[in-house]
């Protein structure tokens, strides 16, 4: 028999699975076993991506739009991201030179992180913060400077002292996650003011995940560091996507918006290994931004009802505080009186069959926490709420 095949390309050591992948993997085996499972772990919105923008990929093929795109992207859907920003933020980016399509955020940040940093340079990068930047940062060749969060006032936030002890004269990007998955943190003015004042000072690009932007709460407000100034706008590339905004997340669509010098290595860089998302799935883009967005308005206030329904179903249970989300659709618990993060997702999954992310995966600062999802609600939401309590309560 020949030896398995066995890859020997050495960045490969500094990978390592997605946390949500990693406890799919468990997922998967218990469920083989025959057992049933409730899981408020995932991301995905639940709900159907709306009529309107599905019509608009039907009429799409009907039409014929089934060839190569325009590799940039459409321009007419740029055109139209590039009218968002301008409608929304006050933004002004030229379609042409400045904004690109790609298939969902996240390659759209590999993109972007290997246009902007390489070896030996380093990423500033918050702690605790969703798990699956790390790898495309360690894959361009660069080091992660990890920026510790403290808590305040049931928030996670950044100071202006954590962001000068994670600098390092390597420094090239700072990446900023807001709405801030895992922990929920909307980030105010002034706290991006505080990012934007550094990054200037210390000659950084400020990388803008805003995958979440439509998703908040109460006064939270969503603010790009774009906005901020020309200048702020001339070291910022801003990543979005359609997949939580409109429940798009399967149709693997989104867009960079940045200086038209960053844009144009971040195309090299693309067409190396996309023709970019379908002429079709654009096309239901295009609707998606000029069409109603009062489906925008609806899912968001479903978001809220069942924000709420987790921090209720928490209360009470002794050693054990939901912080309520500002943004997103995720709740982090606070259980280290329980024990670590992962020992209690392990317990709640092994022994009460409700599935959930251990802290710890988004960095050293997320220890002592879970990460409870409400993406999904209704009767999945109700028994998942109802298995974590008992679980947390029986410590």
């Amino acid at each position: 028999m020949p030896a398995p095949v066995v890859s020997r390309v050495p960045r490969l050591s500094l990978l390592k699975p997605s946390a949500v992948n990693s406890i799919l993997a468990e997922v998967r085996a218990l469920q083989a076993e025959g057992r049933k499972l409730v899981s408020l772990m995932r991301g995905e919105p639940d709900f159907a991506t709306p009529p309107h923008i599905v019509d608009a990929a039907i009429q799409a093929l009907r039409d014929g739009r089934t060839s190569y795109p325009d590799n940039r992207g459409e321009l007419k859907l740029r055109a139209a991201v590039a009218a968002k920003l301008q409608r929304e933020q006050n933004l002004s980016y030229d379609p042409a030179t400045e904004i690109l399509i790609t298939d969902g955020a996240t390659l759209g940040l590999s993109a972007a992180l290997m246009a902007l940093v390489g070896e030996g340079d380093a990423v500033l990068l918050p702690d605790p913060v969703y798990d699956a930047y790390q790898s495309p940062i360690r894959l361009a060749g660069a080091t992660i400077s990890r920026i510790e969060s403290r808590v305040a006032n049931d928030r996670f936030e950044i100071t202006m002292d954590a962001l000068e002890s994670a600098w390092t004269p390597a420094a090239r990007v700072i990446l900023l996650n807001t709405p801030w998955n895992p922990v929920g943190t909307v980030l105010s003015r002034h706290e991006i003011g505080q990012i934007a004042e550094f990054a200037m000072r210390r000659n950084l690009i400020i990388l803008s995940d805003e995958i979440y932007e439509k998703i908040v709460y109460d006064d939270a407000a969503h603010l790009s560091p774009a906005v901020l100034s020309p200048e702020v706008r001339s070291q910022t590339v801003i990543v979005n996507s359609f997949s939580k905004t409109y429940a798009m997340t399967g149709w693997r669509l989104g867009y960079a918006a940045g200086p038209a010098p960053v844009i144009q290595s971040m195309f090299l860089v693309l067409q190396q290994s996309s023709r970019g998302p379908a002429t079709f799935v654009q096309d239901a883009g295009i609707a998606a931004l000029e069409g109603p967005q009062q489906c925008v308005a609806e899912m968001r206030q479903v978001y809220a009802a069942r924000r709420q329904q987790v921090v209720s179903a928490l209360q009470g249970v002794s050693g054990v505080r939901a912080l309520p989300p500002e943004g997103g659709f995720f709740s982090f618990v606070d259980v280290a009186s329980l024990g670590s993060s992962d020992d209690v997702r392990q317990r709640l999954l092994q022994q009460h069959g409700v599935v959930v992310a251990h802290g710890a995966a988004y960095g050293e600062k997320g220890e002592g926490y879970l990460r409870v999802s409400f993406a999904t609600g209704g009767a999945n939401l109700t028994e998942g709420l109802e298995k974590l309590r008992a679980g947390l309560a029986a410590k």
